[in-house]
């Protein structure tokens, strides 16, 4: 269920909900297609399918806010939303920070140049001396930023994976994660190219604050996950966005 965010909107759902329900405040970055991105002013996506199937699943409202992609975990810390539906992937520093729900996503990082380049550049191996566009804050360009010759590369970062498609004007590849880059592939205007197989594999949830309150709102959506998996929505949503089931491991 979705709400506007209005006062009007706000009075009646304190007449009509139930007592127990609650405003689940979710942060997303608008532009990370797929999974979250706007279209004819309306916010649309992977995420947010998957956040309005939780909220009728537990009887809770969800309100989103979009905001620039390196601003979202930021926005968990202080309070200002309840969780992130953005693709976060689970890394060792945020385990230790916030509470996870399961894994809803198994993913993997994917170098995309412009088509004709992909026999020139082969993978992550062939970014040294390259120009390589990423998501500012993502787990891309922490990734990038561990390689053992990342001082061979000039990272340029974006806050959405369209700029970085435009950047590749400028620059020779962009990373970005192995699911969206072929609906991104068919989408853009510039003809773009897989290169190389997807590395680093990666598992992406839902983040939530690492106390009694987010945990308990963990708990209560990690649940109804588990029914989103078990009666077929997920791979549903998966499948009307990505074309395949990205929903459990490879293999």
């Amino acid at each position: 269920m979705l709400k506007l965010v209005s006062l009007a909107t706000l009075l009646a759902m304190a007449v009509v909900l139930p007592a127990s329900a609650d405003t689940i405040r979710v942060g997303m970055s608008g532009g990370y297609f797929p999974f979250t991105f706007v279209r004819q002013d309306k916010l649309q996506g992977f995420e947010v399918d998957l956040m309005t199937a939780l909220a009728e699943r537990t009887g809770d409202t969800v309100e989103f806010s979009t905001m620039s992609f390196s601003g979202l975990i930021g926005a968990l810390e202080s309070g200002r939303i309840d969780t992130v539906a953005n693709q976060i992937t689970i890394t060792p520093d945020r385990a230790a920070k916030f509470a996870f729900s399961q894994p809803y996503v198994y993913d993997g990082a994917q170098v995309v140049v412009k088509k004709g380049r992909e026999t020139e550049i082969t993978g992550v191996d062939s970014l040294r001396g390259r120009t390589v566009a990423v998501n500012l804050g993502s787990n891309f360009e922490q990734l990038l930023r561990e390689l053992p010759f990342v001082d061979e590369i000039d990272i340029r970062t974006y806050e959405s994976n369209i700029e970085q498609d435009t950047a590749l004007g400028r620059v020779d590849a962009f990373v970005m994660d192995r699911v969206s880059s072929a609906q991104v592939i068919k989408q853009s205007p510039l003809p773009l190219a897989l290169a190389g197989a997807a590395f680093s594999e990666i598992q992406n949830a839902l983040p939530f604050r690492n106390d009694a309150e987010g945990q308990a709102l963990r708990d209560r959506l990690d649940a109804a996950l588990t029914e989103l998996k078990a009666d077929g929505t997920l791979k549903a949503i998966s499948e009307k966005w990505l074309d395949l089931d990205v929903t459990k491991p490879a293999g």
